[in-house]
């Protein structure tokens, strides 16, 4: 029941915020707070094992699975609410609350109106994430998919800036589109299994084993590619992303870039690989090659930037390509790599936001060319962009670098040439990292009137976020054990790590 709860406790929490608003203009705030504190309590007791189910392991999933809940819910057509936890998840589900608290503090100033109504979304978008973080059933894991993008759509859409609503249909339909083109191979899926064995079922588990001709999986493979690659980024799917930065709130920001992008990589996980290997071995070079192109043309289009979010937008498209990588390269080192890849990531990118919409909330520009000379005015705000600038340009020592350099060693066991290139972008993120340095924090100063640096509450933010990149650099083993046993499970599973031809 941990795993229900886990789920309702946000759902019901964005419904008394909503409401909330009608008591007092600052209880949503609490209220949404209140829920996060709840989950985080959940997830505690999760991590802590002591919901762990010692008759699951017995189950088709191995071992590798903590917790389990399933209640019949559409028997007719083999529809179950069905969820599951193991290791990745679990991380995710961690990633998702920690990530859920700073929205909510990151946003305590800058949304005034209808305050109520975006922690409402914002809740709302988070029992979303956990719940495709969970489900293990075909189509509820599409019906969560589906809870989590409608409220981040409004989120852009009502609370954004000047190009909102452009930005917020863009990527409604990028992502809807590319979605319904999965649920169309889900559901082909599952006729295919009636056809062969005569039971309809959604079920992941007894999915994992059903007999496919090669061009129909690959078919079927394609379908759900197209919804996590959208959704990763990746080039060349990659062109709503940097438009909904730019006009999402910071706290839309902050889950967009440290959540949603994860839900894509952990589709590619759980799903593409386990349930179509063959094809997606067959698939491997060119999802590779993509992960490279991902990686430079990304970090190219960042370094070409002027405006502060479109610039840490496109280095999150270079920063996932890594994640793609990882994946289809399909060992454990690169799965590993990946996973910490996706947990230092949501950090940095989030903190990275964050002073982004701290600096557009004080100066009313995200342009750099418009910035500039502010390490004396502001230097707390100054000595958090470089850090978290650092850690993005995978600095020894903190999480994005254990995640890259795994990501790295396991891909070179498949191919040396796209290791190479991809090796490549380690040099191109300090060029953008240390030009986005330069161009915001040193030069002449161009805002002449005071500026407010970061007060405690900020400050308290950044603490938090600072520990956990020290935390994942210095003791990455804490979380790699964590994984260890899901990701064994997995590639024993689909072991797709062949040689490129």
């Amino acid at each position: 029941m941990t795993l229900f709860w886990l789920i309702t406790v946000l759902f019901v929490g964005g419904l008394l915020a909503w409401l909330a608003e009608r008591w007092q203009a600052a209880a949503p705030r609490w209220v949404a707070l209140a829920a996060l504190a709840l989950a985080a309590g959940l997830a505690i007791l999760l991590l802590s094992g002591a919901d762990a189910m010692t008759a699951w392991p017995a189950s088709p999933a191995g071992g590798a699975w903590l917790s389990e809940l399933e209640w019949p819910w559409i028997p007719r057509f083999g529809i179950s609410f069905h969820l599951a936890l193991d290791g990745i998840s679990l991380l995710l589900i961690a990633l998702t609350v920690f990530l859920g608290f700073m929205a909510v503090a990151c946003s305590w100033t800058e949304i005034t109106q209808r305050s109520g109504f975006f922690h409402f979304n914002l809740l709302w978008t988070l029992a979303g994430v956990l719940g495709v973080f969970l489900a293990m059933d075909l189509f509820l894991f599409f019906f969560f998919w589906e809870v989590m993008l409608i409220p981040m759509y409004f989120l852009i859409s009502i609370w954004g800036h000047e190009k909102r609503a452009y930005a917020a249909m863009k990527f409604f339909l990028f992502t809807q589109i590319s979605g319904l083109l999965m649920l169309l191979s889900i559901l082909a899926l599952a006729f295919i299994h009636r056809q062969s064995t005569g039971v309809y079922t959604f079920d992941y588990f007894t999915l994992l084993g059903s007999r496919l001709d090669p061009g129909t999986a690959d078919w079927l493979m394609l379908g759900f590619l197209a919804a996590f690659l959208v959704k990763l980024p990746s080039v060349p799917f990659h062109t709503w992303l940097p438009d909904a930065h730019t006009q999402a709130p910071t706290g839309g920001s902050v889950i967009l870039a440290g959540i949603l992008l994860k839900t894509g990589a952990y589709g590619l996980i759980r799903f593409v690989v386990p349930l179509f290997p063959d094809a997606a071995h067959r698939f491997t070079p060119v999802a590779m090659t993509l992960g490279v192109l991902s990686i430079l043309y990304g970090a190219k289009l960042a370094f070409a930037q002027s405006d502060l979010k479109r610039l840490i937008a496109y280095s999150s498209v270079s920063h996932m390509g890594f994640v793609l990588l990882g994946v289809f390269a399909w060992n454990a080192l690169a799965l590993q790599g990946a996973v910490m890849t996706m947990l230092a990531h949501g950090v940095s990118s989030a903190a990275l936001f964050m002073v982004a919409g701290a600096l557009q909330e004080r100066l009313h520009t995200r342009e750099m060319g418009r910035l500039g000379g502010l390490w004396p005015k502001i230097p707390r705000i100054a000595v958090v962009a470089l850090f978290f600038f650092i850690a993005t340009l995978g600095m020894p020592g903190l999480g994005n670098f254990i995640g890259e350099f795994l990501v790295l060693l396991g891909a070179f066991k498949v191919s040396v040439a796209m290791t190479s290139l991809a090796a490549l972008g380690l040099i191109a993120a300090p060029i953008y990292a240390l030009i986005a340095i330069q161009r915001t924090f040193y030069g002449s100063a161009r805002a002449t009137r005071p500026i407010a640096d970061f007060g405690v509450r900020e400050m308290a933010m950044m603490a938090f976020m600072i520990a956990a990149m020290v935390w994942m650099g210095i003791y990455p083993q804490s979380m790699l054990e964590v994984a260890s046993p899901a990701v064994e499970k997995l590639n024993r599973t689909a072991a797709v790590g062949a040689m490129l031809p």
